[in-house]
């Protein structure tokens, strides 16, 4: 399990780096979704059981959206330090670096996950979590996991075209942490990876 594990988080790494070498936001998106579709299909590290991997034909996605691609200066914010409780993996340590606003959304609080190595964390519950997409949310950026879009001179790329769902919206034997107060907006963000009819389980 130790090594397709890391040969997962190898082929998540690389597919980020690809997109961020992109100079067509839209391409790097539909390369995003290819790569993923094919992770989740054939890598024995999906999310996704053995019956739902036989029957998987694509991650629902919404078409892609060019107004809803930020750059946005990570903003100073108070520190703050959560402590994200998950069923497998204990508590997730996080402590707010800063905070983004992203027109039309809201202001989004920004995590750095303090434990060994650490990793830009940036989740987001909106106005369709529990009927368009997962309940607990989705994220944008972890790059703990290699899922991080770019950004330099103070600024972060956010791109709503590339929220997803983490691995327990498809299986409930993965844990995960949940998006937070500071990362949850009462907007629906109609843009990324959406449930299939009547959810995965």
């Amino acid at each position: 399990m130790t090594l397709p594990l890391l040969d997962w988080r190898r082929r998540v790494a690389a597919l980020h780096a690809a997109v961020r070498s992109s100079t067509d936001p839209e391409q790097a998106w539909q390369l995003w979704r290819d790569g993923r579709d094919e992770l989740f299909a054939g890598h024995p590290q999906s999310p996704l059981d053995d019956d739902a991997r036989a029957a998987f034909t694509g991650l629902p996605v919404a078409a892609y959206d060019a107004s809803l691609r930020f750059e946005p200066l990570l903003d100073p914010a108070a520190p703050l330090r959560r402590e994200l409780p998950t069923a497998d993996d204990g508590v997730v340590p996080l402590e707010r670096i800063g905070a983004v606003e992203l027109p039309g959304v809201g202001r989004l609080d920004v995590w750095w996950v303090a434990a060994y190595g650490g990793g830009v964390f940036l989740p987001l519950r909106d106005g369709t979590a529990g009927s368009t997409t997962y309940g607990g949310g989705r994220y944008l950026l972890d790059t703990i996991k290699g899922v991080d879009l770019g950004g330099d001179e103070g600024r972060l790329v956010v791109d709503l075209n590339f929220a997803y769902h983490p691995s327990c919206a498809y299986d409930p034997r993965w844990s995960c942490p949940l998006a937070p107060e500071g990362n949850r907006v009462a907007t629906p963000v109609a843009a990324g990876e959406q449930l299939p009819a009547g959810g995965w389980y």
